[in-house]
């Protein structure tokens, strides 16, 4: 990979598909594997990520809303495509593109019944969320009888997966709490087969449940931060690589004396004799928040790490380079898979990687290597 000249994302499409495979090894042969590619497929590029796992022979995709469905759909994208947050004003949208909407309560789900039905269609395939403990989207368990009522009553839908979303897979303290969520699912689930007089896919897994819940994989499993190189613990992270390396470059170097200030609202004052700054072209615009200001964050440059000093700028920051032997033009890593991963950067301001590596801006270039 050639040397940044101004501030890149690296995308390896190789590292994505060893996390594919990894993940794809913890399950049984006949179970689907739904990739997560909503918010720019976590901040990288959801075009080539789903062109590249549609190649894989992934089963699914899911978008959090409409408009991403409909952006891989003019991409190329043909496989299935779940919308996870269906909002009524883009039915439309969804019918035209053939993208599948999950319907979590009672008014979205009258309301496209109400659309399916105006636009003549004949079980369009959706899907239906159960709240089990997120308490975040999802119909209720004693919501069933009131479905399958609606249900019975049109032939213009029809369910395609009864899915469910665990609140702490990752943290096996919480291992109680997961499998009453996974049992109550189970619950569920049999209830709406027997009621309904067909079985519908089930799926619960995110990442860490395919990691820590072989029980939860059922007939699919959804992955977005593991695709992309995080397992949420430091044991699974080892055996996946972050696909992802933000890189910039130094644009100025400063000599700044005792007393002299850096940055808006002289937040970094130098207290040492002699201090010697780097300006790097990325900041909060481009996804490096002010939380990684005064001195929470840092950069490595040529294997050294620079403290983020004063404030994080619209497009710039400052770091110190003091004890850093380097000059104007050489490469700056924000994060890589190698030198500081995004979640350890996350980590320092207090923070998770899934904020820093979906908030990258858009106006920063994608390089991609496969």
């Amino acid at each position: 990979m050639a040397k940044a000249q101004e501030t890149i994302l690296e995308i390896d499409l190789k590292a994505l598909k060893h996390n594919f495979q990894y993940l794809k090894s913890k399950l049984q042969s006949n179970t689907k594997f739904l990739a997560v590619v909503k918010a720019f497929a976590y901040g990288n590029d959801a075009n080539e990520i789903a062109t590249y796992l549609q190649d894989l022979k992934v089963d699914y995709f899911a978008v959090a809303y409409a408009t991403e469905g409909v952006a891989l759909r003019n991409a190329g994208i043909t496989a299935p495509i779940l919308v996870l947050h269906t909002l009524a004003v883009n039915f439309d949208s969804i019918v035209e593109n053939c993208l599948e909407p999950n319907l979590y309560n009672a008014k979205i789900l009258k309301e496209f019944v109400a659309y399916a039905e105006g636009k003549k269609q004949n079980e369009y395939p959706i899907h239906l969320k159960f709240n089990t403990g997120l308490n975040r989207l999802g119909f209720w368990e004693d919501d069933v009888d009131y479905i399958i009522k609606q249900l019975q009553e049109t032939k213009s839908i029809k369910v395609k997966s009864l899915f469910s979303h665990l609140a702490a897979s990752e943290d096996l303290n919480e291992r109680n709490f997961t499998m009453n969520q996974i049992h109550t699912f189970k619950s569920i689930s049999k209830e709406f087969a027997e009621k309904i007089g067909y079985k519908p896919m089930l799926h619960m897994s995110n990442t860490s449940g395919i990691l820590n819940y072989p029980e939860a994989h059922f007939d699919m499993v959804r992955s977005g931060i593991g695709l992309y190189g995080f397992g949420n613990s430091e044991e699974e992270s080892k055996h996946l690589k972050p696909i992802a390396s933000l890189k910039t470059v130094i644009s100025q170097i400063h000599h700044i004396e005792k007393g002299e200030s850096v940055g808006y609202n002289r937040a970094y004052k130098s207290d040492a004799l002699f201090t010697k700054t780097a300006t790097l072209p990325l900041g909060h615009a481009d996804g490096i928040g002010r939380i990684y200001g005064k001195e929470k964050g840092y950069v490595t440059i040529h294997g050294k790490k620079a403290p983020i000093i004063g404030n994080v700028c619209m497009d710039m920051i400052m770091v110190n380079i003091t004890d850093i032997d380097c000059k104007e033009g050489d490469e700056v890593i924000v994060f890589d898979g190698n030198t500081t991963s995004a979640e350890t950067l996350a980590e320092a301001a207090g923070t998770i990687s899934y904020e820093l590596i979906t908030g990258i801006s858009q106006r920063v270039k994608r390089v991609i290597f496969k």
